[in-house]
């Protein structure tokens, strides 16, 4: 090989790090309310475990029996009936419903938000840099 056909080629230089610029200019609010339902909804499993070991931790120390003779010495009854409704299935069910709901919804919302302020200022830019 003579040295012309080396001045030829390219010059590749493996110390010198690329470096790609991007910008996320739009998400798609479909997908991102399909991440977001995932999500919520693991994050409600987590959130029954940490309700449930929280609950059991207090029932354990009797919070809700004296929480409940409290009421009864004041002679609020109808505060009484009201514990009633605040069995652990009802808890746990009623949180993690509203968890579920609100975090797909605010997230699906975020999206449509995101989308309209990156259709006015052109997004958000990235930079990455292979080392």
């Amino acid at each position: 090989m003579s040295d012309r056909e080396d001045l030829d080629q390219p010059i590749l230089d493996e110390d010198v790090p690329r470096r790609v610029d991007l910008s996320v200019a739009r998400v798609d609010p479909w997908s991102v309310m399909k991440v977001g339902f995932l999500l919520s909804v693991a994050l409600g499993i987590a959130l029954v475990f940490a309700t449930l070991v929280l609950w059991l931790m207090l029932d354990s120390m009797h919070v809700f029996g004296d929480i409940e003779e409290f009421l009864k010495n004041l002679s609020a009854e109808r505060f009484v009936t009201l514990m009633e409704y605040l069995h652990l299935s009802k808890v746990l069910s009623y949180a993690t419903v509203a968890n579920v709901i609100m975090i797909t919804a605010m997230s699906t919302l975020g999206a449509f938000l995101y989308n309209i302020i990156a259709s006015l200022v052109g997004g958000v830019r990235v930079s990455l840099m292979d080392e």
